[in-house]
């Protein structure tokens, strides 16, 4: 048992020489078919995080196992990049084949998965490593759209087998990217920087200032500049989820597993309103009176978006998993692609999906079959547009990351546009979520969703939704709260 063991791991296993610069070379073994870097961030799920980096540092080379708590990652893969561009240098073959095949595994929450795809694709290298994420956050959007689960996995020798197992059958696919900019005029008096998350920081690329060099900067104005994956997300979800942050910065010791994680977070869905909305949140703060939003299509112009007025939250979704993998924009049907020029949510066509949401009643529509949100739009570009004297401050979110986000008093001075920067290359099980915009058998998946649930109801008066909603919005009895985050 022990020899079969040995055999696959070896395909998997990267040596010293390769990761270490100047180290000794003992001997040349064979090129593992699917050699792997791998980091982890052992503070991810409570213990977990900790038992799976002692984990793969017994069953592979512990030097390609790295602790993001001790090491950075863009550090890492520079030193290891540099070592493997000097080896070829001197024609070592196994060192080119080494760089073909590399992977990354990636074990952590959506933010630590976002900060290892934003230094991948900051580095700009020439062979860039496909991803595979291991879910240990408690969202675990961005593993669960590539087939990687969102329960957090076990720790022990043979689940981390079959982990690497999967991860040498997976498939590649590209995935987009997105540019994130935030432009305010410099305020008379006070502050108006983002406030930075409370957690994480190293994840979240929004936002950093840009330099008085920087081609985006503009005279007069503060601006900052960022990236995400998954969404961008702005209203009562991004309240929720700052709630959530807050609670767990004062009480860490509460919040030591995925469960109760995600029990607090429904449980503040209902003390912070969402659940009551109408009631419990002034319409000021809905997204048509905060802000104007404008949408640009590939090549095209900026047009105006009109929000419903009822609308409370904004999400700008990449993948098909929001909030715990629910699929927030659906598949069109035929109908609806040929009167609102709408596709399936693919995640490399360079469009993301605009989807909104009037609360958590709203919501619950994404656990029936066809269910979606109310679908605004997709764009290639989006810019929202902040109103003078709406609102104070908004809350907004990346990729699970949110912040509270002043918003200052002088006229047109707040703008965030989000565009299409570029794509990564991620690692997804085949039958994933997922789906490429070039691969036919996804055209033919998305052709067989004729019954889209016409839930896009615009047209129909607040108080029209609220009266008799109870019994079309009531949570079934089989559903567990804790699953709602």
């Amino acid at each position: 048992m022990e020899g079969s063991e040995s055999v696959f791991l070896k395909e998997f296993c990267i040596p010293s020489y390769i990761l270490i610069p100047d180290s000794e070379l003992l001997h040349v073994p064979d090129v593992p078919e699917c050699p792997v870097l791998v980091f982890i961030n052992s503070k991810s799920g409570g213990q977990l995080g900790g038992d799976l980096l002692v984990t793969y540092r017994s069953l592979l080379n512990e030097n390609q196992v790295f602790d993001l708590g001790e090491e950075a990652p863009d550090k890492v893969l520079r030193k290891i990049y540099l070592n493997l561009r000097k080896l070829k240098t001197g024609g070592n073959e196994f060192a080119a084949e080494i760089e073909e095949r590399l992977k990354i595994i990636v074990a952590g929450g959506d933010g630590t998965a976002g900060w290892l795809l934003g230094v991948v694709c900051d580095l700009k290298l020439s062979h860039p490593p496909a991803i595979a994420t291991v879910p240990l956050g408690t969202g675990n959007n961005l593993p669960f759209a590539f087939g990687w689960g969102k329960k957090n996995p076990g720790t022990d020798r043979q689940a981390v087998k079959i982990f690497l197992d999967q991860v040498l059958k997976a498939k590649e696919m590209k995935i987009d990217n997105w540019h994130i900019l935030m432009r305010m005029r410099a305020p008379k008096e006070g502050a108006c920087d983002p406030i930075a998350p409370l957690e994480l920081p190293h994840s979240l690329h929004a936002f950093h200032r840009v330099s008085a060099s920087d081609e985006l900067n503009m005279e007069g104005y503060h601006t900052f500049r960022g990236g995400f994956w998954n969404y961008f997300s702005m209203g009562m979800d991004a309240q929720i989820s700052y709630a959530f942050h807050s609670e767990r910065k004062l009480h860490p010791e509460k919040f030591n597993n995925q469960i109760v994680n995600q029990s607090t977070y429904a449980k503040l869905g209902c003390t912070q309103g969402w659940f009551a909305a109408p009631i419990m949140h002034p319409s000021s703060r809905n997204i048509a009176h905060l802000a104007k939003v404008k949408v640009m299509k590939k090549g095209g112009q900026w047009q105006d978006l009109t929000i419903p007025d009822s609308i409370r939250s904004i999400v700008c979704l990449n993948l098909p998993s929001f909030s715990g993998g629910l699929n927030p924009w659906g598949t069109p049907s035929s109908l609806r692609r040929r009167n609102r020029d709408f596709t399936p949510p693919f995640v490399d066509d360079g469009l993301i999906e605009v989807v909104g949401f009037r609360d958590a009643w709203h919501g619950l529509v994404l656990l029936a079959p066809k269910g979606h949100g109310t679908r605004l739009a997709q764009a290639h570009r989006i810019r929202f547009e902040f109103h003078k004297g709406a609102a104070d401050h908004t809350f907004m979110r990346i990729d699970g990351e949110p912040w509270k986000q002043p918003l200052p008093t002088d006229d047109d001075t707040v703008m965030v546009e989000i565009s299409h920067l570029g794509q990564v290359n991620m690692l997804a099980t085949h039958g994933c979520r997922s789906k490429s915009v070039f691969d036919p058998t996804s055209h033919s998946t998305h052709d067989g969703d004729d019954h889209d649930s016409d839930e896009d109801d615009s047209a129909y008066g607040e108080e029209q939704r609220k009266f008799g909603a109870a019994d079309t919005f009531k949570i079934p009895d089989e559903v567990e709260l804790a699953h709602l985050s």
